[in-house]
């Protein structure tokens, strides 16, 4: 049995936080028998993919925690941003529609701008939509601050979110998960040797690291990069979880050295596929019929099959794969 002290430290902790209900939680952590075979180790998925809310993913979870905070604060319209096909931004709008609150997208061009997938829904979820003329998220930051400001000026209360929800209010979603994902190992009497995500605006691989040292639950995290340099993501990450770990009252820090991201699966940056992907998408639709995307999950899975193939790991060990959705 899991010991229960650092559980229950962390579920007291969360429970005085705001929080709007807006996904299907728990998730399932499921086996994956034919993926095992394949990699020769147990392989468990936390299908975080199935939360819900518009298609779902993980920012349904942030979103839980940030709607809460923004109901709290008396906002009456959100105010984010993301790139062209955001599941943020998709998942936002969905929220605000929720709850009744208006929502404004500033949305970079990237490489896929027409009116399709996630932006398709922006639409239909009935979210404006202001355009920046650039891919890089930095040149997003003050044309959200001016939108805000304009607000302001015709009498809104606005809330800005920034990029992914990751700020330590969304963070927190992801300590939370940990509060679920304790009980479900518990249930299998496993002992993971390892727990693969991927990382990118760095919400759901701090808020994890966050409700790791809360609990002094000691899974090791191995995060797979998106689109940074593993030493600036793996210093974003800290900086994050010490700023959660705050928010959710505990003086502590992530202990120095437990913050790990792999670079070598990015590819030529954000939205853009690898072979290595594209293999690692396939091989989870046809082992497992769990459908992977090519901008967050086909980079760590292809991650982690990388490590299995260098030897990472043995047949005696366990391995949780977080499945973060996207659409």
């Amino acid at each position: 049995m899991i010991e229960a002290t650092g559980l229950d430290r962390l579920t007291c902790a969360l429970v005085g936080k705001p929080r709007y209900p807006l996904g299907q939680l728990p998730t399932p952590l499921d086996v994956a028998p034919r993926l095992s075979e394949r990699l020769g180790l147990r392989v468990l998925i936390k299908r975080d993919d199935q939360t819900g809310l518009a298609l779902g993913g993980n920012k349904v979870r942030k979103l839980e925690f940030l709607i809460g905070d923004v109901l709290a604060s008396g906002a009456d319209v959100v105010v984010t941003t993301g790139g062209s096909q955001s599941n943020h931004a998709r998942l936002t709008a969905a929220a605000c529609r929720k709850v009744g609150l208006a929502c404004r997208l500033v949305l970079n061009r990237g490489p896929h701008n027409d009116v399709q997938g996630n932006l398709l829904l922006d639409h239909l979820l009935d979210a404006s939509v202001q355009w920046v003329e650039s891919e890089d998220p930095a040149d997003a930051v003050p044309a959200m601050q001016t939108l805000a400001d304009e607000l302001r000026a015709q009498g809104h209360t606005p809330y800005v979110i920034p990029r992914g929800g990751s700020v330590p209010q969304g963070a927190t979603g992801y300590a939370a998960m940990i509060a679920e994902l304790i009980p479900q190992l518990d249930a299998l009497d496993v002992m993971p040797t390892a727990l693969y995500l991927a990382t990118g605006s760095t919400g759901t691989h701090s808020g994890t690291m966050a409700g790791l040292t809360a609990a002094g639950f000691p899974l090791p995290v191995q995060g797979i990069s998106v689109s940074r340099p593993s030493p600036l993501q793996e210093a974003k990450v800290q900086e994050l979880s010490s700023a959660t770990l705050r928010h959710l009252g505990f003086e502590e820090d992530v202990a120095a050295g437990r913050v790990h991201v792999d670079d070598r699966f990015r590819g030529p940056g954000y939205g853009y596929p690898t072979e290595g992907t594209l293999e690692a998408i396939t091989i989870a639709a046809r082992d497992e019929a769990i459908i992977l995307d090519p901008v967050y999950t086909g980079k760590a899975m292809a991650g982690l099959i990388s490590h299995v193939r260098e030897g990472r790991f043995g047949p005696d060990d366990t391995v949780v794969f977080l499945h973060t959705g996207g659409s």
